[in-house]
């Protein structure tokens, strides 16, 4: 069944091996080992009927992610759909680099993270899930987005530690200062949106940064200088290309701040790091 699978696949993906085994795998509820285990598997007249309808949705575009209603991200499993982004894995650096930090800083009173363009809330809800003392605010202009982030934070039992907040940028009622700003923020400038193929699909809310891209990281930024915590940390996902504009818009914004450009697995520039306890190096 698989070989016939990926055939009908292969228009349609990149992957098309792969996401044979994941749909396959979807429809007869069971791990994708177990379908690779059993290739003589047999599937019921219902079964059959919903793969075939799945396939056809493939066909089409649109995404695995947004069939299966549902994707991974840090080890977490997530409600997705045309109202969010589906979680990406050069995100998880942006995690990895706000635990850390949260790690090597013990909290000494509540300390409180935002997630800006929360979308599904995949960061904020990654945070929560491994920081339980840590109060997160997810904030996205979407109240459609908003309520699948809620649904994402019920799933993962961290619903009392989240805050939902219906904001354009910055929330600015938290009552205290940020000790840590996740943003993965639109970024694609919107000329070169019309050549994405995921532009057909997901939400040009969550795509489109503006003429060079950097439309709401700038606003962002004006934003967080006067509401970041004096020794606190500031993480921005960028494209590719963006990394040496956006650390000098941080330095600008931050001028006594430490501001540094990392890379992701594949040695692009992926994030921008504005440290205020420590002077980093662009």
């Amino acid at each position: 069944m698989l070989p016939v699978l990926r055939r009908r696949l292969e228009s349609a993906s990149e992957t098309p091996s792969l996401d044979a085994q994941i749909i396959l795998a979807h429809i007869l509820g069971v791990k994708r080992a177990w379908v690779l285990a059993h290739p003589e598997a047999v599937l019921s007249p219902q079964q059959e009927q919903s793969l075939n309808e799945n396939l056809r949705r493939l066909e089409s575009g649109e995404p695995l992610p947004y069939v299966l209603g549902h994707w991974e991200f840090y080890g977490l499993d997530f409600v997705v759909g045309p109202a969010v982004l589906i979680p990406r894995p050069e995100t998880e650096l942006l995690v990895e680099q706000a635990l850390a930090w949260l790690r090597s800083h013990p909290a000494r009173a509540e300390r409180l993270a935002v997630d800006v363009g929360s979308g599904s809330g995949c960061i904020a809800i990654s945070l929560a899930v491994h920081t339980p003392d840590l109060r997160v605010i997810a904030a996205d202009v979407s109240s459609s987005a908003l309520e699948i982030a809620r649904q994402n934070a019920h799933r993962h039992g961290v619903a009392g530690q989240i805050d939902f907040c219906q904001a354009d940028l910055l929330p600015q009622a938290a009552g205290q200062p940020f000790d840590l700003i996740c943003a993965n923020l639109p970024y694609i400038p919107s000329d070169r949106l019309a050549q994405l193929r995921v532009a057909h699909w997901e939400p040009q809310l969550a795509l489109d940064g503006g003429v060079d891209g950097l439309g709401l990281i700038r606003r962002l930024l004006q934003q967080a200088s006067l509401y970041l915590a004096a020794k606190g940390l500031m993480l921005l996902e960028i494209d590719a290309s963006q990394g040496k504009a956006t650390a000098q818009l941080a330095s600008v914004a931050f001028p006594d701040a430490g501001v540094s450009v990392l890379k992701d697995l594949a040695g692009l520039d992926r994030l921008v790091r504005v440290n205020l306890a420590a002077a980093d190096q662009i």
